[in-house]
Order: structure tokens, then C-alpha cells, then sequence
């Protein structure tokens, strides 16, 4: 009777759970010409613009600046005293694919079986419905890079698949998806050697070392093959996965490879020297050390988790804040990121901030997690700052969004769209007030 009792309160928390948010949904399609006025515009590639206007039609921004003339029926959002920036981007994170992090299985859908899985499609799985989406939006994340299995899942696949950017204001993974299978995802196996403690001998340990160099010998083979593939005329039978990696090969994608020692990255390299792949480094917490490499190379690098203790215990404990500044000198494209399980993806943008107290300037910092994302992502024609022809994807905070003691969001803009910034942590907060009778 206890174990029925049990499930029966089980069964109800998870119906609680699954209507959180059922009144939270996707803004309609807003086509009207708007003005956003008296606000101090950060565009996303250095420039400021104090006491700014942002003309929005159609869903896109028409004009920036001051002095813009603006009709007198027309729609007018003020401001003033904000600070109005593009939206964030969240380049490497398995939102929508991962609900609990290391908890309910249910909630997953990132793990495949095999380690060559270049045919696999985060979009299809992406779930519109998580609630940890909304939680992001109302922290200024409207974008993000949804990516298949990775390393850090406990995976030992090696090609996991193609990530899509979506934006977060969806009612299913059609609509959410932003740039389709933009890039293919490759975990690089660890060059790093650790001893087994529980293995009764050492000849019964395998080389670590040996193992990931079969592994990676193993991935470029596959690679050659495919590439053979794509160049006959004609096939007597399709190869899936070798038509997958076609988009790789015509530089229509890009080539992901999550790696952070430095042999691992100069593994990397190799890549783009054998097959003439674009190369981003994902995680690179050593890049700092091969930074003019990287430059040499045209390879840019996500840093994933930024608020973490260095890879080596002979590097300063305060080096992942200074890497941002480091490669920014070397002139290496980069974007930070938040893949850390415990926020979820929330702290892009402080994260961010963090790298100002640390050699980057406010401007280069938000470049990070805007424009400079946009571009190693390949959207940063149509988003990633607040210039005329691009999507009006804006958020306006009251203080410095890179902040998290001002970082307080009051608008929020997808393509036009002014969406809905509650969230269960909001809704939590305005029940237990109401109960108290707590007054703002």
C-alpha cells in the first residue's frame, strides 16, 4: 500500500511538473513597424550608441542610430535609462535534448549507439517544450546551438552528428530551427594519460594514448573513404553516412571538434591540413598556450565553461578567466559559452563578464556571446548585432547585462516578436509573494 501511495505522489509531482508553464507560449508573427527609443544601444561589433533609436518592420531592423524620424502614429517602446543589446547566443549547449541533468533518463535524448554517426540530427529531437528553455530567454539567451551527444555526456562516440542553431520561441523544431545542420560535431578521443587504479597490473592497462590515436586514425579513415565516396559519379548503393558528410567537404559546414589539451588540438589541425575542413575548437581550455597557432591556422575556439578550474594543476588557478584576453590578442575568433550542468546554460553573458575583469573590454566581451558567435556559427549575416537588414532579435535590460547584480531583463525580441519572459523560477516567485503578501 506505502509503494502505491508512493507512485500515486510521484505520478501527481510529475503532472505539476509537466503544466509549469502550459500558459507560456510563442509570440505571433508581429509584421508592424515599431521604434525602440532613448536607450543606450550596445550593436555588437564595438560601437555604442547613447540615447539610440532602433527602427524595426517586418520583423527586421530598418534603422540605428539617433535623429530618426519617427511618424506620428507609429508604434514607440521608451526606454530610457536601458541598455538595449542584440540577442545572446549560446554556441555549444544540448538544450531541449537534456532536461535533468545527470538524473531522469526520460528527460534525455542524446545518447546513439555506434562512434560514426555523421547522419544523426539534433534538430529532430529538439523539444520545444523543455522548461529549462524559458529560463534562458529571460536571461537575454535567444539563440542557441543545439548539439548532438558529447564527450562530456560519459560519450565514447566519436562523429556524434550535425548541431542546428534555433531560435527559443517555438512551437516545434520546425519553426525553432534558425540554421539548419550548420555544423558536425567530432570529440576528439583524450591524449591524456591516467592510471587505472583499479586494474590489478599495469600490463593490463591499455595505452591510453595508443587507443586515441587509433581512434583518430580511424576517423580520418573513415574520412578518406567518404571523401572517395562523394567523388565517384555515380554509387551502386547509398552510403548514408558517407552522403553526410557531404556538406563538410563543400565548406557548407563546419567541423566541430570538442578537444582541450593541446596534442589534442593539434590533432585538430591536422584535419584541416588532410582534408581542408573549417575547424572550431570546442572547449580549448589549453588554446591560450597555442594561440598564435591557431590564428596561423583560421581556427576559431568556444570556450564551454569558463566559471571552472584550469585543465593542469601547474596552470593559475584564475587561467580560464584570462584565456578570452589572450587569444582576443592573437587575433583567434572566439565565442565563451555555458555548458555547465548545474546552471544550464544560463550564465553565457556572465560568464562573459567574468573575461572583463580579466583583459577584455565590455564591448569585446559582448562580442563574444553576439557577433563573434554569429560568425563561427555562420549567421552573422542575419543576426548577432543590431545593424539595418538583420533580424531584430533584441533584449533591453535595465543595467549591464554582462552584470549579474543589473542584469534585469524588461524586453525581449525574437525576429520582431516581443516574447514572453516568465519562467516556472517567475511564476514560483509571484505565488510565494502572493502568499506573504509581499508587495514589489
Amino acid at each position: 500500500m506505502k509503494k502505491i501511495f508512493g507512485l500515486f505522489i510521484i505520478a501527481i509531482s510529475i503532472s505539476r511538473l509537466a503544466t509549469a508553464q502550459e500558459t507560456v507560449y510563442p509570440a505571433k508573427e508581429n509584421r508592424e513597424l515599431f521604434f525602440i527609443m532613448h536607450g543606450n544601444i550596445h550593436v555588437g561589433n564595438g560601437q555604442v550608441i547613447p540615447n539610440g533609436t532602433i527602427q524595426v518592420n517586418n520583423g527586421k531592423i530598418v534603422n540605428v542610430g539617433t535623429g530618426i524620424s519617427i511618424p506620428a502614429d507609429a508604434k514607440v517602446i521608451d526606454v530610457s535609462g536601458k541598455e538595449i543589446y542584440p540577442g545572446i547566443i549560446s554556441s555549444n549547449i544540448d538544450l531541449g535534448l537534456k532536461e535533468v541533468a545527470n538524473g531522469v533518463r526520460g528527460t534525455d535524448d542524446f545518447n546513439e549507439l555506434g562512434e560514426i554517426n555523421p547522419s544523426i540530427r539534433s534538430i529532430v529531437a529538439y523539444n520545444t517544450d523543455s522548461k529549462v528553455i524559458n529560463t534562458l530567454r529571460s536571461n537575454g539567451i535567444l539563440l542557441a546551438n543545439i548539439i548532438p551527444q558529447d564527450a562530456a555526456n560519459g560519450s565514447r562516440a566519436l562523429i556524434t552528428g550535425t548541431s542546428t542553431v534555433v531560435q527559443l520561441d517555438a512551437w516545434n523544431w520546425e519553426d525553432a530551427a534558425y540554421r539548419m545542420d550548420g555544423n558536425m560535431h567530432f570529440n576528439m578521443p583524450s591524449i591524456v594519460t591516467r592510471t587505472n587504479r583499479f586494474a590489478f597490473s599495469a600490463t593490463l592497462q591499455v595505452d591510453p594514448v595508443k587507443r586515441a590515436l587509433d581512434q583518430v586514425e580511424k576517423v580520418k579513415m573513415f574520412f578518406r573513404e567518404a571523401k572517395a565516396y562523394l567523388n565517384e559519379s555515380s554509387h551502386r548503393e547509398i552510403n548514408l553516412k558517407f552522403e553526410a558528410t557531404k556538406s563538410l567537404f563543400d565548406k557548407k559546414q563546419k567541423l566541430f571538434v570538442h578537444c582541450n589539451a593541446i596534442k589534442e588540438m593539434l590533432l585538430a589541425i591536422d584535419f584541416e591540413n588532410e582534408f581542408g575542413f573549417e575547424v572550431v575548437i570546442v572547449g580549448g581550455n589549453d588554446s591560450w598556450q597555442i594561440s598564435s597557432l591557431l590564428k596561423q591556422n583560421n581556427i576559431s575556439v568556444i570556450l564551454d565553461e569558463l566559471h571552472a578550474l584550469p585543465l593542469t594543476t601547474d596552470d593559475d588557478v584564475d587561467q580560464p578567466f584570462k584565456t578570452p584576453a589572450i587569444l582576443k590578442k592573437a587575433g583567434v575568433l572566439f565565442a565563451i559559452s555555458d555548458k555547465d550542468e548545474n546552471t544550464r546554460g544560463r550564465n553565457v553573458m556572465f560568464n562573459a563578464g567574468t573575461a572583463v575583469a580579466y583583459g577584455l573590454t565590455k564591448e569585446e566581451a559582448l562580442s563574444s556571446i553576439t557577433l563573434d558567435a554569429a560568425k563561427i556559427l555562420g549567421i552573422s549575416d542575419i543576426t548577432g548585432s543590431l545593424e539595418a537588414g538583420k533580424d531584430a532579435n533584441i533584449v533591453v535590460s535595465d543595467g549591464d547585462i554582462l552584470d549579474m547584480k543589473s542584469s534585469i531583463i524588461r524586453y525581449a525580441f525574437i525576429q520582431g516578436r516581443r516574447i514572453d519572459l516568465t519562467n516556472k523560477q517567475t511564476q514560483l516567485f509571484e505565488k510565494y509573494k502572493y502568499k506573504y503578501g509581499i508587495k514589489n
